[in-house]
């Protein structure tokens, strides 16, 4: 519930820049909906295919796969939801994601690393956590965060063209060009930190309605150990990874920042760090009474 609040009222944070900015202009908030909406209309219908075609993934083959296929239909019937379609990655590194627009229209991807690299208990895990995501709506949350954000960035662009070229001749002018200015590049910033913050929370849920589901969040944080290590082996690193996984439009559909992300901070980190994911997975172990107070499941 407080993980679902906290996504509400970032959103509420996003819109609230986003109608402060749009108030500086007469229609110019609607041009730029119509701008956003349309890139990101394009994405939230289609981002599906295009993210399978960029991980290069086929359609997992059941009979080569039962173990897999026997688990989210499990899961799935355990949610009360429909099956998504499953894929596999050729990638050696050690991660999985979902998307799709709904439950109806989902897909679930695992890269074969992935599949060589955890037993039978973390990869439920991971299968969970990506579950969740299709039935948390995650993919529609973050469609909404990135068309508010690409209508801040698109009227903070208007607002610093207006103040340069609109109104530079009078004493005032060049205040309020530099006023623009600030604006054109603090607004996106905070927009982009929001938007990452969000995308944070939805990872912070999927975690533990996920671990909800399989009733074992200690295989999802020992999986989130491997993936954690996987992301620093240089073997791996070397070995390389499809196009998804190198293209940062597609990394916070993973369960874990490809390759452990871009060396970016915190604040626009898509992800929440793993040590942290783990401390919190290690708690709800110990609500669920798998853990004793105070105890760790790894040392």
């Amino acid at each position: 519930m407080f993980k679902s609040a906290k996504t509400f009222i970032l959103l509420a944070a996003l819109s609230g820049l986003m109608l402060g900015i749009g108030s500086m202009f007469n229609g110019g908030i609607y041009i730029a909906l119509v701008i956003a909406l349309a890139m990101n209309g394009f994405s939230y219908w289609f981002s599906d295919k295009l993210a399978i075609k960029m991980a290069r993934a086929q359609p997992m083959d059941e009979s080569q796969y039962a173990d897999v296929h026997a688990m989210v239909r499990d899961l799935s019937q355990r949610a009360g939801q429909p099956m998504p379609k499953m894929f596999v990655s050729p990638s050696p590194q050690l991660n999985a994601f979902a998307t799709g627009r709904n439950p109806d229209h989902a897909s679930v991807c695992v890269n074969q690393g992935l599949y060589e690299a955890l037993d039978r208990d973390e990869l439920e895990g991971v299968l969970g956590h990506e579950l969740q995501h299709v039935y948390n709506r995650d993919i529609l949350v973050g469609s909404v965060a990135a068309t508010i954000a690409v209508a801040i960035t698109f009227l903070a662009r208007m607002a610093m063209w207006g103040a340069m070229f609109g109104g530079g001749r009078d004493r005032e002018g060049g205040g309020n060009a530099i006023g623009a200015l600030a604006m054109a590049i603090l607004a996106p910033m905070a927009a982009m930190i929001i938007q990452a913050a969000v995308t944070r929370s939805r990872e912070s849920l999927a975690d533990h309605t996920g671990a909800e589901l399989t009733g074992k969040p200690l295989a999802l944080a020992s999986a989130l150990r491997k993936l954690e290590a996987g992301s620093k082996d240089p073997h791996r690193r070397r070995a390389g990874g499809v196009p998804a996984e190198t293209n940062p439009a597609f990394s916070h559909l993973y369960i874990s920042a490809p390759f452990g992300g871009g060396g970016l901070g915190k604040l626009f980190s898509t992800h929440p760090p793993i040590p942290e994911r783990i401390a919190r997975l290690e708690e709800q172990a110990r609500q669920m009474g798998q853990l004793g107070p105070g105890q760790s499941a790894f040392g």
